[in-house]
């Protein structure tokens, strides 16, 4: 006889599908430049420590009798280069996918598989933007952060090794204190692109073809017109700083300048400026820009057909 708890209605019908969860694991399943492109600059980046490595005793004597800014400069010049680097890879990187993401998708046809499943447009529209604005930026600060820790240890073991005390990389670089300024600026970045990123996939739902000319040309256009049509540059400055102004309002380099004139070291946490990234302006008219960006994408990717 069977009993209430072994009913058919007692059994759940089914597990939940968690579709936005394996939309995100399918990106990264079909898109692993996402990591393998980092990866490979880190690998760069390391092999030309290596390389410094042989000067790196050299390196350190020569500077002892310097003052602490110049200090810093060389001994942070080359965990400096590592994460530039990586970082500018991960942009390209989600550049290039916002770029494709929903346009590869309607060239190649999938798009009729993809929408016979229950996935909504929404939902499959959200996972494409969680890789450039959640899923590289951690890849990027993963690899950055062991980079700096192998090349810390990497070069520690070569100063003891000459007798050299390595506790002047460790100074000039605290891996811990690091991480957290690597962390917040790639959170400040991140939310200061995120328009860029929503409107490359917007293009990439519309055009056909050429998605990086269609994404690019009618920016310039804007400027170009405003310029010649009003003599102003409203246009083009709203743009490049849309590309770098997160900078001036994330970190305080005005302080650190003044310091540095001074002959004193500016700590790197007391050059973050959290509160007046977020009271920016243009963050949140951004964010804004993005989630209409989005929402056309969305509506797009709903009724465009496969090219």
């Amino acid at each position: 006889m069977t009993t209430a708890s072994e009913s058919p209605a007692a059994t759940p019908l089914s597990k939940p599908t968690r579709p936005y969860y394996w939309s995100v694991r399918r990106e990264m399943w079909e898109y692993r430049s996402a990591y393998i492109a980092p990866l490979i600059t880190a690998g760069v980046v390391l092999f030309g420590y290596l390389i410094r490595l042989a000067h790196l005793p050299k390196v350190v004597s020569s500077i002892a009798s310097r003052t602490p800014i110049e200090q810093f400069a060389e001994i942070s010049k080359p965990t400096g280069v590592a994460a530039i680097g990586i970082v500018i890879a991960g942009l390209v990187i989600s550049v290039f996918y916002s770029l494709g993401a929903l346009n590869n998708e309607r060239r190649d046809r999938s798009i009729l598989f993809w929408k016979s499943l229950p996935v909504s447009d929404l939902t499959t529209v959200l996972s494409k933007a969680t890789v450039p604005l959640v899923i590289v930026p951690c890849i990027v600060f993963a690899l950055v952060f062991a980079t700096h820790l192998v090349m810390l240890i990497t070069g520690s073991a070569v100063l003891l090794a000459h007798g050299t005390s390595a506790s002047i990389l460790w100074a000039y670089w605290p891996p811990l204190k690091m991480a957290l300024v690597l962390l917040y600026g790639l959170v400040t970045l991140t939310l200061w692109w995120a328009p860029i990123y929503a409107w490359l996939l917007l293009v990439s739902a519309w055009t056909k073809r050429m998605t990086f000319l269609w994404a690019v040309l009618p920016v310039l256009g804007v400027g170009l017109i405003e310029k010649i049509g009003l003599d102003t540059s409203y246009f083009s400055q709203m743009i490049s700083d849309r590309l770098t102004g997160f900078m001036g309002k994330a970190f305080d380099f005005e302080n650190a300048a003044k310091s540095a004139a001074k002959g004193q070291l500016t700590d790197q946490i007391a050059m973050l400026t959290p509160m007046r990234f977020v009271e920016a302006p243009g963050l949140w008219l951004g964010l804004v820009a993005a989630a209409v960006f989005l929402a056309g994408a969305v509506w797009l990717r709903r009724n465009r057909e496969p090219i």
